[in-house]
């Protein structure tokens, strides 16, 4: 019998083929290990900055403060500098008013009572409105009838007064 013949499969279980296996894990396992160091390293790198970022925003944060303390003391002392002022206005005007009300009754101007100077033609008199002939119009009856009227359709017709 040859052994031409006989068709053999391939062995699964070879040594070679495992070796080979492994070989490929333990590269993948290297090329992971590597990315992983990169992110590590990567990691590092942004907590430092992110840690020097903290520190200048709790330096600037210890600032702040320190100003808000010293515009809190400045506005206490013009608080108190304005309230002192507004007492003061109020006892000099207390002080002034006798003196604002004796010039007052010195230099007041006194008009004697009915008492007119119509003696220029513009400060004359005018007459009463007589209104007799508005009454007149009026108590006659309406002005226009708007049933019988043929004005009554014509909206500019003024009407005549009555007799």
């Amino acid at each position: 019998m040859s052994f031409s013949l006989i068709s053999r499969s391939k062995p699964k279980h070879r040594a070679a083929d495992k070796v080979a296996e492994l070989k490929q894990q333990l590269k993948d396992q290297q090329a992971e290990t590597v990315s992983a160091f990169g992110q590590l390293i990567g990691a590092a790198d942004t907590i430092a900055i992110l840690e020097a970022d903290l520190a200048d925003v709790r330096a600037k944060r210890a600032e702040a403060e320190q100003v808000v303390v010293c515009l809190a003391a400045d506005l206490d002392e013009r608080t108190e500098e304005r309230d002192q002022a507004l007492a003061d206005v109020a006892t000099l005007r207390a002080q002034l008013a006798p003196f604002l009300a004796a010039d007052a009754n010195a230099n007041a101007i006194t008009v004697p009572a009915a008492e007119r100077d119509a003696t220029a033609f513009e400060d004359q008199a005018t007459a009463p409105i007589d209104v007799r002939e508005l009454q007149a119009r009026f108590t006659a009856g309406p002005v226009v009838s708007l049933h019988y009227s043929p004005q009554a359709a014509d909206p500019t017709h003024i009407p005549a007064p009555a007799a």
